[in-house]
């Protein structure tokens, strides 16, 4: 079973919604977060740090999203400000955006009646580590009825450490609605403390940690609610759907979109009368203040031809910041090559 917000995470159809960098229950020795967005009290919207509420909505835009994940930190902790940004998004998209919230603690009624008021759909509980198999019982019982009781739909988001039967046995009862378990990773901001706990690198893998997989699955990946998200299916499928997803949004007529989701155009410090002096529609260029950037495959075979001196083929993501992947040089007598491979989407 993958759950509606999942379904759109597949489809790289979910902003990022980053509320508030402090958690102030825990230090997880496995928390992913680094050292830009741990304890601070900035807001991005995926990559875009937020300073007003257009910035949410141009982000929003900028990637066609269908639905948005908040995160932190701990949302629960700034529940000003996330639902805020909840009611911002539900009044400018309608009910059909579809919005999931993750969170490590249980907040109590008053939250959940709060969270749903304001037109979020999943909550995804993360209980701490340490009371996994003792969860019965407690409030983490109980917050899952009530949140179900004030209009949420309930479930659970762990790191895939260890199998535990208990999760089952809340989906079994009603409790929860779904299960999701990420494949155990490493990130810039855990990787001291995972090998502190003695965890380590699954070999030939970037981030995925050798940890019991194979036996979370088979004791828990056959129950219809649960879904395993791997590390390679979260940065090769959704991350990158996300990047295509923003391209297809952004690209000029000129730009030429990769299978990895960025953006490919030429770049010159030939000016714009040069452009026309070569018959260059107006539509494969764009003018910038201090150089003219055009479609990669013209600039290569100007180039090649004597007619400009130089430029570079850019390879870009789509995000607001702008990340420059590649940037290849090309100059008169060089044999020009662009050495990419893009693929119109």
């Amino acid at each position: 079973m993958i759950s509606e917000g999942c379904e759109q995470c597949a489809k790289g159809g979910k902003m990022v919604l980053f509320v508030y960098g402090y958690c102030d229950q825990r230090d997880c020795f496995y928390c992913p977060l680094g050292e830009n967005r741990k304890n601070v009290n900035q807001v991005y919207a995926n990559e875009r740090p937020v300073e007003s509420d257009d910035d949410v909505l141009e982000e929003a835009e900028r990637m066609d999203a269908l639905g948005a994940s908040i995160t932190g930190g701990e949302p629960q902790e700034a529940m000003g400000r996330t639902t805020r940004y909840l009611s911002l998004l539900k009044d400018e998209y309608g009910e059909d955006f579809h919005t999931h919230l993750y969170t490590g603690i249980t907040g109590g009624r008053e939250n959940m009646r709060r969270l749903s008021e304001a037109g979020l759909d999943e909550i995804r509980f993360h209980p701490p580590y340490e009371q996994w198999g003792d969860l019965h019982g407690t409030e983490w019982e109980e917050i899952l009825y009530i949140a179900r009781e004030e209009g949420l739909t309930p479930a659970f988001e762990i790191p895939g450490i260890r199998p535990e039967q208990e999760f089952i046995d809340f989906l079994d009862e009603g409790a929860a609605d779904f299960c999701n378990i990420n494949e155990f990773e490493m990130s810039d901001g855990n990787y001291r403390r995972m090998q502190e706990e003695g965890f380590e690198l699954r070999d030939e893998h970037m981030s995925a940690v050798d940890s019991p997989r194979e036996e979370i699955l088979d004791q828990m990946g056959d129950h219809e609610k649960v879904y395993f998200c791997t590390s390679v299916f979260k940065d090769a499928a959704q991350h990158r759907r996300r990047l295509k997803r923003m391209a297809r949004t952004l690209r000029r007529p000129f730009d030429e979109i990769t299978d990895d989701g960025t953006l490919v155009y030429g770049k010159t410090w030939a000016d714009a009368e040069r452009m026309d002096a070569l018959g260059v529609p107006e539509e494969y260029y764009t003018v910038k203040s201090e150089h003219v950037e055009v479609a990669w495959w013209l600039l290569e075979e100007m180039v090649e031809d004597g007619d400009v001196e130089s430029g570079e083929i850019v390879e870009q993501y789509p995000t607001y910041d702008g990340t420059v992947v590649e940037r290849t040089p090309l100059s008169s007598g060089s044999g020009g090559g662009s050495g990419q491979s893009a693929a119109g989407d």
